[in-house]
C-alpha cells in the first residue's frame, strides 16, 4: 500500500474533460491513499476542440500537441509523483518522464503510441491494453522494452472506461 498523501497524477485520454466521467471511478477508489491531481490533456496540449472528433483531436496531438502537453506538465509538476494515464495521456506522461518528470511509479492504459518508443524510462512501469486494440504494442516490443503488461481478453481500446477494468487496474496500482 502507498502512503496517504503521496501525489498521484491522473492524465485523461484524448477526449479530455468533456468525456471523462469514467475517470471519477479511478479517483474515488484511489483518493483515500493519494493526493490526486487530474489533468485534462487537451488543456495541457492547448488543443482546439471546436471540431470535437477523434481524428481532428488526434492530429492536433501528433502535430505539436504532445510536445506542448509535456512542456506544460513539466512546468506544473516539480515534486515526485505517481502517474496513472490513459491512452494519449500515457504517451504524454512517458515523454514527460523522459524529459525529467520525477515519477516513482507509472501505469498507463491503452497508450498505443508507446509502440513507437525505443528508450526505456527507468521508472517502475505497468502497461494495460485491450486484446482487440489494433494499435497496442506487439509482444516483441514488450520483450525488447522489458516492461510488464496486462492484456484484457476480448476488450478494445477504451476498455478503461469499464468498471470491472477500473477495479483491476486500481487493485494492481494499490498493491
Amino acid at each position: 500500500m502507498k502512503k496517504v498523501g503521496q501525489r498521484l497524477l491522473l492524465l485523461s485520454d484524448l477526449w479530455g474533460k468533456r468525456q471523462s466521467d469514467w475517470l471519477e471511478c479511478y479517483q474515488n477508489i484511489l483518493k483515500p491513499k493519494f493526493e490526486i491531481q487530474k489533468y485534462d490533456i487537451c488543456a495541457l496540449g492547448n488543443i482546439d476542440l471546436s471540431v470535437y472528433e477523434e481524428d481532428a483531436i488526434h492530429q492536433q496531438f501528433v502535430n505539436g500537441g504532445i510536445e506542448r502537453a509535456v512542456e506544460n506538465l513539466l512546468a506544473q509538476e516539480k515534486v515526485r509523483v505517481h502517474v496513472l494515464a490513459f491512452s494519449m495521456g500515457g504517451t504524454i506522461a512517458w515523454k514527460a518522464i523522459q524529459q525529467g518528470l520525477k515519477v516513482d511509479l507509472f501505469y498507463a492504459v491503452s497508450a498505443t503510441r508507446l509502440r513507437y518508443e525505443s528508450e526505456q524510462i527507468g521508472v517502475p512501469t505497468q502497461l494495460f491494453y485491450g486484446e482487440m486494440d489494433t494499435f497496442k504494442p506487439d509482444r516483441v516490443w514488450f520483450k525488447q522494452m522489458q516492461i510488464p503488461y496486462v492484456i484484457f481478453a476480448n476488450e478494445e481500446h477504451e476498455c478503461y472506461r469499464k468498471k470491472y477494468i477500473t477495479a483491476q487496474i486500481t487493485r494492481a496500482f494499490l498493491e
